[in-house]
């Protein structure tokens, strides 16, 4: 469950389109001292007035080659492209309160191990120059700019949502190593972007997630790394009246339709923006097998007899040659339903209940089983879901596994009595949940896709970041998915990339 998003205008678009590419990687990560100078004015980052107070807010001030514009650059251990940055009275470059919100102050501040003093080098080229970066808090996801992204001197550094334009851009000097490591990537996927849905097709990754407005995107990469800088790209505006804002939960599945497979993209959306209580459940059909379209709008997945409350999450079952949608309702609590389908946009019964939170890790800020998605390995299927509220940290995962018998059947599925993924305060992780699944590109390997917030106080928000591991199996064959990983840790990439 979930939050925004918005478009610039077109002449900007082409004309950064053309300035700015993805950078390819880079050497492994070295200590260095560097200025940093923005690409947006060619203001450097300055510590004013060689200040030694602790908060005292930087900026970006003309270059003059003193000293309080030199910053020391030192690797992380055991993070690829992430470093702490200090400044000449040797405090580091931190968020202000280890805020998550846009126009957070930079300042110095003592250091210490918090990842709002930490800061992924994420490679941006600009034509004509070199070792040009968007300088990313590894805490809150957002990236150094100066306010209102100026290019005048003399305005203090804030973050804000990063990208290739507006300020974010800044030139290291005396750069001469880091970059990913070939073979890695590191968390999150995406600087934003709550519940979602990943998929290896065809050579390329494919991912969407909420948008919380009118529009439907995605971005590809032909690496899990390369996803963290591709381009949202919209793939579909909703216009329909009944459901026409705030698009949530997506996801998408190659089915069988009467031309053959056809991806069907699955996604909540209201009446009216913001108004959750007429979020229903809508289907697109793409015209061939681009998971990126061109899709047109298909159905209102709609109960046939008890279309009288919202229904969210949707997601596909396929078991014993049937089709089968999976989501929650509200009924007091949220439970989870199933529905038998005739056709990957059609009801052929109505709903029944799957699930109902009743454990007490079920409850914590409000009794709710979502996010349904369905994991099956020799002959076994699971049914992994998300439980608690998405606006306390205990957001979490829990699993059905099928017994046999009749699907629509509860008692056909046996709840496990403890979650199956939650969150770590070691590593920093917060409410992990709303997931999928995806398989490695040579088809050996399986990884989960899910989101977490980076602070306890992290709620059901657009700050929320897309994250994916791999897992392993046990013994009983149940999956195992261990411990979700902190920000900004290296990780061996999906068996062959």
């Amino acid at each position: 469950m979930t939050r925004s998003r918005c478009l610039s205008a077109l002449l900007a678009a082409l004309t950064m389109a053309v300035a700015f590419l993805v950078a390819p990687p880079a050497s492994a990560a070295v200590a260095l001292t560097s200025t940093a100078v923005n690409q947006n004015g060619g203001n450097c980052l300055d510590l004013p007035g060689s200040s030694a107070t602790a908060g005292a807010q930087l900026r970006a001030f003309a270059c003059n080659s003193a000293a309080n514009q030199n910053l020391g650059l030192t690797p992380v251990s055991g993070a690829a492209d992430v470093y702490t940055i200090t400044t000449q009275s040797g405090q580091c470059v931190d968020v202000y309160g280890a805020s998550t919100a846009d126009n957070a102050a930079i300042i110095q501040w003592p250091c210490h191990s918090g990842t709002n003093q930490q800061w992924r080098l994420v490679p941006v080229t600009v034509a004509g120059t070199d070792k040009t970066f968007n300088l990313v808090s590894v805490g809150s996801g957002k990236c150094v700019a100066p306010s209102g992204g100026s290019s005048a001197p003399n305005t203090n550094l804030v973050q804000l949502p990063c990208s290739a334009a507006n300020g974010r851009v800044w030139r290291l000097p005396g750069f001469s190593g880091g970059g990913t490591t070939p073979g890695t990537f590191t968390n999150p996927l995406s600087q934003h972007g709550p519940d979602p849905w990943l998929t290896y097709y065809d050579g390329y990754y494919y991912l969407a997630t909420t948008t919380w407005n009118s529009t439907v995107t995605m971005r590809k990469a032909d690496t899990l790394a390369g996803l963290a800088t591709a381009t949202d790209q919209v793939i579909f505006n909703l216009t329909r009246p009944n459901g026409a804002g705030t698009m949530w939960a997506p996801e998408f599945h190659l089915l069988d339709g009467p031309n053959g497979k056809r991806w069907y993209f699955y996604y909540t959306a209201g009446r009216e923006p913001y108004d959750l209580g007429t979020q229903r459940i809508h289907v697109l059909e793409s015209a061939g097998l681009d998971p990126m379209g061109p899709y047109s709008f298909k159905a209102d997945l709609l109960d046939p007899t008890q279309d009288n409350t919202w229904e969210l999450d949707p997601g596909i079952l396929q078991l014993n040659g049937q089709l089968y949608l999976l989501g929650t309702f509200y009924n007091g609590s949220q439970p989870m339903f199933i529905r038998p389908l005739s056709n990957p946009w059609t009801a052929s019964g109505t709903r029944r209940i799957l699930s109902t939170p009743t454990y007490s890790w079920e409850t914590v800020g409000g009794a709710v089983n979502e996010g349904a998605e369905v994991l099956q390995r020799n002959g076994k299927t699971f049914i992994v879901y998300s439980a608690s509220h998405c606006s306390t940290p205990d957001y979490k995962l829990g699993m059905l596994t099928y017994n046999g018998g009749d699907p629509l059947n509860s008692a056909s599925w046996v709840k496990s009595p403890n979650p199956v993924f939650q969150r770590s305060n070691a590593n920093g992780v917060y409410g992990p949940g709303h997931n999928g699944f995806f398989k490695s590109p040579d088809g050996t390997e399986d990884w989960i896709v899910y989101h977490a917030n980076n602070s306890t106080s992290g709620g059901c928000d657009m700050n929320r970041t897309p994250r994916a591991q791999k897992f392993t199996w046990n013994a009983d064959g149940t999956p195992n998915f261990g411990t979700p990983v902190a920000l900004g840790v290296a990780l061996t990439a999906p068996s062959g990339e």
